[in-house]
């Protein structure tokens, strides 16, 4: 059991609360599948409207020449590059899927029992996840185990910052108005944990075994503490 004194709980999504499998293999392919008949009919939408400009911009393309939009998106997915206009539309795409009730989203048991341990202890707990905001309240409000939104104060994405960067962690911290040093952040990405730290939150690696492809030498040399469960984690408020 590690054992963390905290004023609040910052944590990952993808193999850290939920298995990296579900996003992979359900998730992306089905927003594949679905973006360029998305991208054609919803163009005037407004809120899509908005990321195809977007992406317009960032590879400067033409608006109204969704060959080459839908074009960059399929290349933005295949070198999994994590740009903010391709998570917003995934999000949106996925919100169809989610409400269709074409799938739920996969949460480990153990994650969600902590997560209310803590939100009954009255820990205030956040999310930061390079999905996007609306991709992140989708995700927790259709979970298998039902409607978790209830337990989070707060969600962040890419917006706030790269996830590798300090700047992001600072920028969070500031937004909830919580030194850094009082935050627990949880991830399954030594080099986001890295990124935390450097900012002076504390850190805890989750090393899921169906997720993780970290080797043991990486896990003993960390200066991140590392469980393979949320039930190992340990808190009491500050």
């Amino acid at each position: 059991m590690t054992m963390f004194k905290v004023k609040a709980i910052l944590t990952d999504i993808e193999g850290t609360t939920s298995s990296i499998s579900f996003v992979r293999d359900v998730l992306f392919p089905y927003a594949a599948q679905h973006l360029s008949m998305f991208i054609r009919t919803n163009a005037q939408d407004p809120a899509v409207a908005a990321q195809i400009r977007a992406v317009a911009q960032e590879a400067g393309v033409a608006e109204n020449d969704y060959e080459a939009i839908i074009s960059t998106l399929f290349q933005w997915i295949a070198e999994h590059r994590k740009a903010t206009p391709l998570k917003a539309l995934q999000g949106m795409l996925w919100e169809h899927g989610y409400k269709n009730r074409d799938y739920s989203a996969h949460v480990y048991e153990d994650a969600v029992k902590q997560l209310r341990a803590w939100h009954a202890a009255g820990i205030p707990l956040f999310v930061y996840s390079s999905g996007s905001i609306q991709a992140q309240k989708l995700f927790f409000a259709y979970s298998e185990f039902g409607d978790m939104t209830p337990l989070f104060s707060e969600y962040f994405d890419t917006t706030s910052g790269a996830k590798q960067e300090a700047a992001s962690y600072q920028c969070i911290a500031e937004a909830i108005h919580i030194l850094p040093e009082n935050i627990l952040f949880l991830s399954d990405i030594a080099a986001e944990l890295d990124a935390a730290k450097a900012a002076g939150m504390q850190t805890c690696w989750l090393v899921r075994p169906q997720d993780s492809a970290a080797d043991n030498a990486a896990i003993a040399n960390s200066p991140h503490p590392a469980v393979h469960s949320f039930s190992e984690i340990a808190t009491s408020l500050v």
